[in-house]
């Protein structure tokens, strides 16, 4: 999901309750882009080659966008945090912990005025960082949050198969590296040809069996 995409999904939520009770000048996309700003002005290399992008974002309004927000405020908090997870897979970041957006009150902050620190924080769901590689060669990024894999629409890699279940599995973080877990498939999901029960932890190079869909793991 491009800023684009984003603009469009966050105009989309705060449609209609934004519009009734937002008279500010403010306008949630701009958090949106400064936001994505702070993580790509902020990036750093790690030791081992990898870039690692802020993963906790302090959003500071004044005292009437402060009220006006609080309608909607942890809608756009979960939208926020979305986009930073959605632009760290496409541009490869890895974050030391879980996303984290607050929104702050600054009593000397002004109507249509807002401050964002983004700041690296350590915690559950920290990683290493991967790939899932598909069968036409392409990529998808593992920086911290879980990827579903499955026939549902809206999960971070869709197979359109019968003998794949809506939600089938799951691959994410767990201590420093990454599992793929089955969600109660139809059909079960197998690595390197062996059906899990529940979990396992990936390997390099293990290979990941959803449906007659093949997807491999690759590690860093």
């Amino acid at each position: 999901m491009g800023l684009k995409g984003f603009e469009r999904r966050l105009e989309r939520l705060v449609e209609g309750v934004f519009a009734r009770t937002f008279r500010s000048e403010l306008r949630p996309v701009e958090l949106g882009r400064r936001l994505v700003r702070e993580m790509d002005d902020q990036r750093t290399v790690n030791v081992d080659g990898g870039v690692a992008a802020p993963n906790s974002f302090t959003i500071t309004l004044g005292p009437d966008d402060h009220a006006q927000m609080a309608e909607i405020g942890e809608s756009i908090s979960r939208a926020l945090a979305d986009q930073a997870r959605a632009h760290a897979r496409e541009q490869g970041y890895r974050f030391l912990g879980p996303v984290e957006v607050t929104v702050k009150l600054d009593p000397d902050l002004g109507l249509g005025s807002f401050g964002l620190s983004a700041r690296f924080k350590e915690g559950p769901g920290g990683t290493a960082g991967g790939s899932l590689v598909l069968p036409d060669g392409s990529r998808i990024q593992l920086v911290g949050n879980p990827v579903t894999i499955g026939r549902a629409t809206d999960v971070e890699i869709h197979l359109n198969e019968t003998s794949v279940s809506r939600r089938h599995a799951q691959v994410r973080p767990s201590d420093g590296g990454w599992v793929v877990a089955d969600l109660g498939s139809t059909n079960g999901t197998r690595v390197n040809g062996a059906m899990i029960a529940k979990e396992r932890k990936l390997n390099p190079d293990d290979a990941i069996s959803v449906g007659d869909t093949v997807i491999r793991f690759e590690a860093g």
